[in-house]
């Protein structure tokens, strides 16, 4: 009897394409055996973003060709499953929106109990918690991936030294917030507080931080770093993604001493302007951003910056702008992932901002910060978030 096979296309970041493993596992712990393309599979996964829209259009777009290709050749077409990001907008929306849909997994149901099929082996990734408590204005994520869950210390080190023993040297743990790991908590439903009052405004939407725990001593994320590192075998160690509120002292102290720590730290910024990124409640000023990043270059000058940014956020004046202008030539970003804004169904920015910076203006002031902080990387195409 033929096995059955499964194909998995993966839109999306490390997250997703982490995801997209561990499905695997799951695939062939069943018995399932890895097609070398979606024309030949039984089944077909497709992992979806929706972080913005294009990564959206660009997942209907190929299950749309699917279909056409199969339709055209006059062949059963394999079972279509849909997971990832996307599932946001709810089964039924989707099932509507996609009709060539078989089947919906939420991501979050993806778990750990079989072995992660990875391509790569020299580079893990390593989930260490699900989920996102940052209620960001404009960010899909929480809905998407529900409430944020730090996996145990045991299951991250029993994969690491599994990892290890299988000749692994570089690691990367990935969380939505990775440096909170071990401090999330209930706090206020952001979402509940959406639904139940549709009249909210900015002022109704409590602080990213009253979502976490503060720490007492050393912060678990610095633990789990310092228990990583005792494997011989592991040689470099990275991590993302980072907020600046959530960046703690000892985990700079950390980088600084522990070489096994990747020199290049991703610290997204989103904007240079106090008021933006109090309209986009990330929970922090640019000058708390200033300080971390001088704290880490003062640990260890070698170190290196990285960002997010997001241009046209709703009410974005030409000044406010400038003020991110500004911060990067004063931080000198080494990569800068530069996104036009575009706002989500469904989260807190959708509902109480307007969407009133014209496309062509976005676009300008994309391509301005793009020569600041990536002329010497290779060109960027523009992201729309």
């Amino acid at each position: 009897m033929k096995q059955k096979s499964y194909y998995i296309h993966t839109f999306g970041c490390q997250s997703n394409k982490s995801d997209s493993e561990r499905i695997a596992g799951d695939y062939e712990a069943r018995g399932f055996v890895e097609a070398k393309n979606w024309r030949e599979c039984d089944e077909l996964i497709v992992n979806t973003c929706a972080v913005r829209q294009r990564a959206e259009d660009r997942a209907r777009g190929f299950l749309y060709n699917v279909v056409v290709y199969f339709h055209d050749k006059g062949l059963q077409r394999p079972k279509i499953i849909l997971t990832g990001c996307m599932v946001h907008h709810g089964n039924e929306k989707l099932y509507e929106m996609m009709p060539m849909i078989d089947e919906i997994l939420p991501i979050n149901e993806v778990g750990f109990n079989n072995a992660t099929v990875r391509k790569d082996k020299k580079n893990a990734w390593i989930p260490i918690s699900v989920g996102c408590n940052s209620f960001c204005t404009y960010c899909i994520v929480p809905y998407s991936r529900g409430r944020e869950k730090s996996r145990s210390m045991e299951s991250i080190l029993q994969e690491v030294e599994k990892l290890a023993n299988e000749g692994f040297e570089e690691i990367t743990l990935l969380g939505m917030n990775v440096n909170s790991w071990g401090l999330e908590k209930l706090g206020i439903g952001f979402r509940k507080l959406m639904m139940e009052n549709k009249n909210f405004t900015r002022e109704d939407l409590p602080d990213n931080q009253s979502q976490y725990l503060q720490p007492e001593g050393t912060p678990p994320f610095v633990k789990l770093l310092q228990e990583v590192s005792k494997f011989d075998q592991i040689k470099k160690i990275r991590f993302m993604s980072s907020n600046p509120w959530d960046f703690h002292d000892e985990l700079i102290a950390e980088i600084g001493r522990n070489k096994k720590i990747d020199r290049y730290v991703h610290l997204p910024i989103q904007s240079g302007s106090n008021g933006v990124l109090y309209r986009m409640n990330r929970g922090y000023t640019k000058e708390r951003y200033v300080e971390v990043v001088e704290k880490l270059r003062k640990a260890d000058p070698e170190i290196v910056i990285g960002t997010d940014i997001v241009v046209g956020f709703a009410n974005e004046s030409e000044a406010e702008f400038e003020e991110t202008v500004a911060l990067a030539k004063q931080i000198d970003w080494k990569v800068g992932f530069v996104a036009m804004y575009s706002p989500r169904p469904g989260t807190a920015g959708w509902r109480i901002y307007p969407d009133n910076i014209p496309h062509k203006e976005k676009k300008r002031r994309w391509e301005i910060l793009d020569q600041i902080i990536n002329k010497d990387n290779l060109h960027q195409r523009p992201i729309v978030i």
